[in-house]
């Protein structure tokens, strides 16, 4: 295979991979060209924020092609519009050969939650030291142990599963389902995982089924009556949306446990749920913090 890479201003992003993709590109990405220095961007924000933009000031579009000569006519037709002003021509260059299955396994390894409590991938061998193992691979659905978010979510379920069990549990914007399978492996009875994503229903149910637990996956109207603990790891902007009816699930003597909140954004979370609760964060890493409340 053959990569076409481009420069070009962040108005022409949208324009060049279009007409890219028309040429038959088998992929067509875009880079920030200032990554790992002062002037990079960061263009994704949460929900309720400005939409992302097409690209950065200076962005990076990558081209794959089967062939020298299809990149060659490729570039050729579009330095002829109007639109390729202003862009760069990086060059044409060989992609060697991989194995990319193996290349991308290799970036995955077993995660430790605690010292006995690990993520493990289905080509990994768990470790010696593991006594509680969730198997998991990377997929479309948020979820693989190794962010902050989902290895506080994690902590917290071991722990509180070792202090007082875990009955009827929660799992709202289940993603990949781990935080429910989690809940299943510490010993939760009753066990519903929510998502607006029927992708993340669908991955949310194999993986239990990979790892031998029994839950219920569904959109969010499978959700009924109240639960022990109520976990959410999403983002502070629909966290605060959700408020009310997060608080509504929590059963007497219950646990409210959200994450995907970053360290500034604690007293918004906390105002934010003032009406119904007093949250407090529990756990703290890597700039991302968990906040629970008891009822």
């Amino acid at each position: 295979m053959y990569e076409l890479r481009l420069m070009c201003p962040e108005s022409r992003v949208e324009p060049l991979s279009e007409a890219l993709d028309a040429l038959d590109a088998l992929s067509v990405s875009v880079e920030d060209a200032d990554a790992q220095t002062d002037a990079e961007q960061a263009l994704f924000g949460e929900p309720g924020m400005p939409p992302p933009k097409d690209g950065w000031q200076r962005s990076r579009v990558l081209a794959l092609f089967h062939e020298r000569e299809q990149a060659q006519e490729a570039l050729q037709l579009l330095e002829a519009q109007d639109f390729f002003a202003g862009c760069e021509i990086l060059g044409i260059q060989l992609v060697p050969e991989q194995d990319w299955v193996r290349l991308t396994q290799s970036q995955f390894a077993p995660v430790d939650i605690t010292p006995d409590f690990w993520i493990v991938p289905s080509w990994h061998e768990p470790p010696a030291q593991a006594r509680v193992v969730i198997r998991l691979d990377p997929g479309l659905a948020f979820g693989t142990g190794t962010h902050p978010t989902t290895r506080m979510c994690l902590r917290w379920i071991s722990r509180h599963c070792t202090d007082s069990g875990l009955t009827r549990v929660l799992d709202y914007g289940c993603g990949s389902g781990i935080l429910a399978i989690g809940a299943a492996k510490f010993g939760a009875a009753e066990i519903d995982a929510v998502d607006i994503d029927p992708a993340a229903v669908e991955s949310t149910l194999l993986n239990a089924q990979v790892n031998h637990v029994t839950l219920r996956a569904g959109l969010p109207e499978v959700v009924s009556g109240e639960y022990q603990t109520v976990l959410a790891n999403i983002l502070a902007t629909p966290l605060k949306v959700l408020a009310p009816l997060l608080w509504s699930r929590v059963a007497p003597g219950g646990n409210l446990v959200l994450a995907g909140i970053l360290e500034r954004q604690a007293d918004e979370l906390k105002a934010a749920y003032a009406p119904y609760c007093a949250l407090t964060v529990s756990d703290s890493e890597d700039g991302w913090i968990l906040m629970t409340a008891e009822r």
